[in-house]
């Protein structure tokens, strides 16, 4: 008879630092597995006792101490099921990302991850060690040899390789691997290729959730052993995988699983984006949101995503028309409104702003008029935004995009104050995408169609155009990209058929605004190089290219 075993995969969120409520859910989602799924194993995510990343907490004795005093109160509940959890483990003075294997109330075996990431956002090598006496992990389950490894192992080829050699013939890789546009077609290649080279079937976590600037989508996955890669499971969403594993055929059945219906990647960068707004808010106490609605595409993109997150009556939306203000953003912030079912704010800048030009006047007397006047309005506006949020509760979130924070085409306290920038990690171009993408599903349309199709302006001067400043979008963001996420050279970038005198314009307004970005509030990473964490530049920086 061939033997089958049951494994349940844990794609939840657990929450960096809440070690006691962390080990509770593990506990309590154990017995879960065993009882309502009838499961002979059950994994969770890597670090899912501290939650990931847990970053200079891992400095802290007590909240070592925690962890493993958490692991070992899960360890003594389990019974007649194994249990993979992973946890910060400390060896003497040593570190390490380890995932145990739990039974009969007590750590069978303990797995230290061996390959350390330590790009882009990762910095493991900053806390945990390589244990140089540790190896492959190979346990049984009902007679079935099954094999661990985390996360970053999968991508290099000799930890799978060695845990095969040890006889696994099932392995379980815990991940904790942060969302990034065309991430998925890598991982299942890489899938693919793991499995039929070694034989070996795998079964992928990971963790979903956000957490500050990076936001995992879960999107777990299962492979068999002659390379077939099993449709993922919906990206973003808390939820129970259940497989049944062949061991004959090594080859998986799922059993609860629902694929995930879109992958295209505006489906993705959505929910990456809305999920991460939620996530941020209620990580940080906040059930509320408010955003500055100036019926432009930036603001009206960011309220839908807020609507999408929270709901609409957790929304509230300002309009602030100054003398500049068309009457057709009016008309759309208000339109907007009403179809979202968004209570509006309207509260115009005029008496405050002309009250800064009066404070100033003798100072300023015998000088042009400049972007001070117009900085002075954006400024009005966020101290307004920002007393709204004092005064009653809830997050403000901004809304600058890619494009305008790698070019300083944002206001330093002005339109950039707030606690989270949903879409900070967006280029221009992306967000016109996402906002036509969005009104093709749910229904009618949540962003009005003129909002997409007017111009981009700023509104701090008479009949103002982004354009009128910037190169048009298409070309602006050709180049950023190239520079900011490429890391291609001046050169290269000319090379490419831009204009050298506006490649050096651009490269310059990105190396001057270094410091704004500084200051810039969190937003989710969905690109392969959103400036934060993952881009790092000196602000005092003199190199050119």
């Amino acid at each position: 008879m061939t033997q089958t075993l049951r494994i349940a995969l844990a794609q939840f969120d657990f929450p960096v630092g809440a070690v006691e409520s962390n080990a509770e859910r593990i506990a309590l989602m154990i017995k879960e597995a065993q009882v309502e799924y009838g499961a002979d194993i059950v994994v969770f995510p890597e670090l899912a006792i501290s939650g990931y990343p847990p970053e200079d907490l891992l400095m802290r004795p007590s909240f070592l101490v925690d962890c493993e005093a958490a692991l070992m109160q899960v360890a003594k509940d389990v019974k007649d099921i194994v249990a993979i959890v992973g946890w910060p483990e400390t060896a003497g003075s040593v570190l390490y990302n380890s995932a145990s294997v739990l039974r009969d109330g007590k750590v069978e075996r303990t797995y230290r991850k061996r390959e350390l990431p330590n790009y882009n956002v990762f910095d493991e090598r900053r806390y945990f060690h390589v244990d140089p006496d540790g190896g492959s992990c190979v346990f049984e389950v009902k007679g079935v040899p099954v094999g661990l490894i985390i996360c970053e192992d999968l991508w290099f080829a000799e930890p799978l390789h060695d845990t095969v050699a040890s006889g696994a013939e099932v392995v379980l890789v815990p991940n904790a691997s942060p969302y990034e546009r065309g991430k998925h077609r890598q991982r299942d290649a890489l899938l693919a290729e793991r499995t039929r080279e070694n034989h070996v079937a795998l079964a992928y976590l990971n963790v979903v959730g956000g957490q500050d600037a990076l936001v995992f989508d879960g999107a777990s996955v299962v492979a068999d052993a002659d390379g077939t890669v099993h449709p993922a499971a919906v990206a973003f969403d808390d939820q129970w995988l259940v497989v049944d594993y062949d061991a004959e055929r090594r080859a998986f059945a799922p059993l609860v699983w629902v694929d995930d219906g879109d992958e295209s990647m505006d489906a993705l960068a959505w929910r990456a984006v809305v999920r991460g707004v939620r996530d941020y808010c209620f990580k940080n106490g906040f059930s509320k949101t408010w955003v500055g609605l100036s019926g432009g595409i930036d603001s009206s993109v960011v309220l839908a995503i807020a609507v999408d997150a929270l709901g609409a009556d957790n929304v509230t939306a300002v309009r602030m028309p100054s003398r500049y203000t068309a009457n057709l953003s009016n008309d759309l912030a208000a339109e907007q409104c009403q179809a979202l079912g968004v209570r509006m704010l309207t509260i115009p800048i005029e008496a405050p702003f002309q009250g800064f030009l009066d404070a100033l006047a003798e100072d300023f007397a015998g000088t042009e008029v400049d972007a001070t006047e117009e900085n002075l309005q954006s400024r009005t506006r966020g101290a307004i935004m920002m007393a709204l949020s004092n005064k009653h509760g809830g997050l403000l979130l901004t809304t600058g995009n890619k494009s305008e924070y790698a070019v300083g085409y944002t206001t330093i306290y002005g339109d950039m104050c707030g606690g989270y920038a949903p879409i900070k990690d967006l280029y221009k171009t992306e967000v016109f995408g996402l906002a036509k993408w969005r009104n093709t599903v749910g229904g009618a349309p949540v962003i009005p169609p003129a909002v997409i199709d007017r111009p981009p302006s700023a509104e701090l001067r008479a009949n103002q155009l982004d354009q009128d400043s910037l190169p048009a979008y298409d070309v602006l963001d050709a180049i950023l990209r190239r520079f900011v996420d490429e890391e291609a050279s001046r050169d290269e970038i000319v090379a490419a058929g831009f204009d050298a005198q506006v490649v050096d314009r651009m490269l310059r307004l990105v190396r001057t605004s270094e410091w704004k970005r500084h200051q810039a509030a969190p937003g989710p990473k969905i690109s392969r190089r959103a400036f934060g964490r993952e881009r790092r530049y000196p602000i005092s920086n003199r190199y050119p290219g």
